[in-house]
């Protein structure tokens, strides 16, 4: 019998500390599927499988679901989107099957100024970009009446693209010689869609290519001549990426990032009312009505076998829990190195030549995250806020702040963090969630949050360590004080924070090596070869069991097609239909 000491489900709206540990009794002894990881994607899966009738367990290490898309109150009465910050990648199937936004609350707020990237004097010119293009123009043409005129049929090409994808997206890689019969026949309609998409948009086939395959600089080069707004465009290529904007393969992590949509809108980032976890909480919600069980604080241990099968999982407290097959939402790194090494008696072991390309996937970010309660808004010297005397928030406070840096400061950045040591100028990107979202900070106080790329994991041991609490704050105090050159007051007004280096991005998400997409977005990781080729359907090379996460096709952020796509794989290896899960 399954007896788990672990807590009850903990929304992370809530906001409420984990209670006390408890032995409980799950309503299914033996579920069908066990889910290991409540992340996102985990429970996208399991609210999938349940809803089609299958006995579903997922099994989460921490006291919250969510896994990188929680909201955490670290600081009283501030509510942080510690990791994830931002949505707009979940797959608009997802949102409706699950009826996440109809039935269980979950409300975009999306940003309008959606761009804002400003000068260092004031008087200087600031770029500000949203949903109006006559505004737009404006706005770019202070740097070039030429990119003003050509930036709307730049957004167009890049929506035609986004449109063509949609299909890959929402589904394995096409492979029409694998999988089950229903697994072919599903990439035969994917394979259709895409085709018919591509012949009906007008765009050359070279110029989709060289996007998926070329620069972000080569690309942006072409369109535009401002560096202020090529810069302002090219930290959607690097964000989450150790990868300079000239090199190849950057131009579709450029890509990756435009191909938001909240609600109808296509390209379109939202803030979640709530924080992120609200998100993770409305799917956690939808799998639980449809039948999933769901524990926190439920770590495993190890991925049982038999006779090259996955037969059960065991917890770190010993109990076991057998079932039909095993859906690993974890990365890679931790299903294949940790939860079936080789040392903890599996008996059968993962085949080398697959262990060792698991043991050298790129795994290179960058990332570091800050979280700051506030206790005003950042007041920019270029753009002061029309609204402050009244102490709401102005239109610069709405989307995503991008602290100006050159092309060739980008490559620099780069180039430092390459060599191990964390960046002198970084890319910064600030956001005050609190601007739209009044349910996540006190009146008059706000929430602010630097998502910081160029922080390297390995960092070279002669400059130190993120391990050393002095190395960290002093890379922090760098960054604040960058912040500080756009908005004198930002680092005066901070009464609380929450810093994830990529250390702490690992030992408190378990991301490897602190990469937020389970590995890199990079041109041999991607497609056929995610994560591992041969393996991009979401099978592995242990029967029954699955991968359903960021480390799978179609890759990271918070999309949860990965769940999704997984759990259509599973249901399809039980001879049921993804047709019964929706």
């Amino acid at each position: 019998m399954f007896r788990a000491r672990a807590r009850p489900l903990l929304l992370a709206a809530a906001y409420e500390p984990s209670p006390g540990a408890l032995t409980y009794n799950p309503r299914t002894a033996r579920p069908r599927v066990v889910v290991l990881g409540g992340g996102h994607n985990g429970l996208v899966c399991a609210a999938y499988l349940a809803r089609a009738g299958v006995s579903v367990t997922v099994l989460e290490r921490r006291g919250v679901v969510g896994g990188a898309a929680v909201t955490e109150e670290v600081v009283p009465g501030f509510k942080f989107s510690r990791a994830s910050y931002l949505a707009g990648l979940l797959r608009p199937s997802i949102n409706t099957d699950l009826g996440l936004e109809a039935k269980y609350g979950l409300k975009f707020l999306p940003r309008d100024p959606s761009s804002f990237t400003p000068a260092r004097r004031a008087g200087d010119p600031y770029l500000l970009l949203g949903s109006d293009p006559a505004k737009n123009r404006e706005s770019i043409a202070q740097f070039s009446r030429r990119d003003a005129e050509r930036y709307d049929a730049y957004e167009d090409f890049l929506a035609t693209v986004r449109e063509i994808i949609q299909p890959i997206l929402d589904a394995p890689p096409v492979d029409v010689t694998d999988g089950t019969f229903a697994d072919r026949l599903h990439a035969v309609k994917t394979t259709r869609d895409v085709l018919r998409k591509l012949s009906g948009s007008g765009e050359p086939l070279g110029s989709i290519y060289e996007l998926f395959t070329g620069s972000a600089a080569q690309l942006l080069n072409r369109w535009f001549e401002s560096d202020m707004l090529k810069s302002t465009l090219a930290t959607d290529a690097v964000i989450g990426a150790m990868v300079s904007p000239y090199d190849a393969g950057s131009a579709y992590v450029l890509l990756h990032h435009v191909m938001a949509q909240t609600g109808d809108q296509p390209g379109v980032w939202a803030y979640v009312e709530g924080g992120m976890g609200a998100l993770s909480n409305a799917v956690a919600q939808s799998a639980t009505d449809a039948g999933a069980e769901i524990f926190t604080n439920a770590t495993a241990r190890r991925i049982l076998t038999e006779n090259g099968a996955a037969v059960g999982v065991e917890l770190e407290d010993g109990t076991v829990i057998q079932t039909e097959c095993v859906v690993s939402c974890c990365s890679p790194h931790t299903t294949f190195l940790d939860l079936l090494s080789q040392g903890a008696g599996v008996d059968a072991p993962v085949p080398p030549d697959f262990r060792t390309h698991i043991e050298h996937t790129n795994l290179a970010c960058g990332a570091f995250k800050m979280n700051f309660a506030v206790d005003e808004l950042p007041e920019f010297t270029c753009f002061p806020n029309p609204n402050r005397a009244a102490g709401t928030p102005g239109p610069m406070h709405q989307g995503t702040v991008h602290l100006p840096l050159s092309m060739v400061e980008i490559d620099a950045a780069y180039r430092q963090a390459s060599s191990g040591v964390p960046a002198d100028r970084p890319v910064v990107e600030l956001t005050v969630p609190s601007a739209l979202d009044r349910t996540i900070s006190p009146d008059g106080q706000h929430v602010v949050q630097l998502f910081v790329q160029f922080a390297p994991y390995d960092v070279d041991p002669a400059a130190g360590s993120w391990a050393d609490p002095a190395f960290k704050q002093t890379f922090v105090d760098r960054v604040l004080a960058n912040v500080d050159e756009f908005a004198p007051n930002f680092s005066k007004s901070i009464k609380g924070s929450d810093l994830l280096s990529p250390l702490d991005l690992e030992r408190v998400f378990a991301l490897p090596k602190g990469n937020i997409f389970h590995g890199a977005l990079c041109l041999s990781q991607l497609g056929y070869a995610r994560p591992v080729p041969g393996f991009s359907g979401h099978r592995s090379p242990v029967r029954n069991l699955f991968m359903g996460a960021a480390g799978s096709h179609p890759g990271g952020g918070v999309m949860g097609a990965p769940g999704r796509n997984c759990a259509r794989v599973v249901l399809n290896s039980m001879g049921l239909s993804m047709a019964s899960a929706v």
